[in-house]
């Protein structure tokens, strides 16, 4: 459904038209973009050899940080960073450190480090666990339980039992059976690095701003989106009165 809130309005020449491939069929040269998909969604990759790595971020704080930015066009990135604090993975995950985020909505490019949400339990048969809710962002599950059951039978560190997947339904659940005598953390720090319990994540906000590729940050993004829906907003009240008499 808020998909659609990315073409709404497209019928009232709220954006350019262009001819199609073949010249058969007009298409939109951009869409009028209700909210700011580009943050929310991300992207990965341009067109033509260009290169872009934008990670996604939450709806409800993207949109706090749009209106923000109205209210105060001249406020300084620690502004939005209180409202839009990082990126929100679909997967999850612990970003560690704030600097690289700092960096990234800055210049447009930056480098963090993401790890898994971890808990060291014991359950009702008293077997000790390390318990995974939450991995890093575009890491595959299937090679993640793969390799840490490597490091297992390669007996690479002592203490790991067994590893399984207990996903289902509720959510994500990767489980690490340890013996008594094992150090957790020793055995989560050697997974840290050994796997992709822990990757880092290198922001490239490289995007076509005025049909030009460039680094940018967020706050630029953040006005070059408020400046287009000025613009949608204003063709659309021309339609509208047009249309009206």
């Amino acid at each position: 459904q808020i998909a659609m809130e990315m073409l709404r309005d497209i019928d009232k020449d709220t954006v350019e038209m262009a001819y199609n491939f073949d010249d058969s069929l007009l298409e939109p040269t951009v869409l009028p973009a209700r909210f700011p998909n580009l943050l929310v969604n991300g992207a990965k990759g341009i067109a033509a050899g260009f290169a872009t790595e934008i990670p996604p971020h939450n709806l409800s704080e993207v949109i706090e940080g749009v209106i923000t930015r109205i209210k105060s066009p001249n406020c300084r990135l620690e502004t939005i960073l209180d409202v839009i604090p990082g990126p929100d993975f679909p997967t999850g995950g612990i970003i560690m450190g704030r600097q690289g985020i700092i960096d990234a909505y800055t210049t447009g490019k930056g480098k963090i480090m993401i790890r898994s949400k971890c808990d060291v339990i014991t359950n009702s048969d008293k077997q000790r666990q390390i318990v995974i809710t939450q991995i890093p962002y575009e890491v595959v599950k299937i090679y993640l339980v793969k390799r840490i059951d490597e490091v297992r039978f390669n007996k690479e560190i002592w203490g790991i039992e067994e590893v399984r997947d207990e996903s289902d339904k509720d959510g994500l659940k990767i489980v690490i059976d340890i013996t008594d005598e094992a150090n957790a953390e020793l055995i989560l720090n050697y997974l840290y690095k050994n796997t992709d319990l822990q990757v880092s994540y290198n922001f490239n906000v490289v995007t076509i701003d005025n049909r030009t590729p460039r680094l940018t940050g967020i706050l630029d993004i953040l006005d070059s989106y408020i400046d287009h829906q000025k613009d949608v907003v204003l063709r659309r009240s021309k339609y509208d009165y047009n249309k009206c008499w």
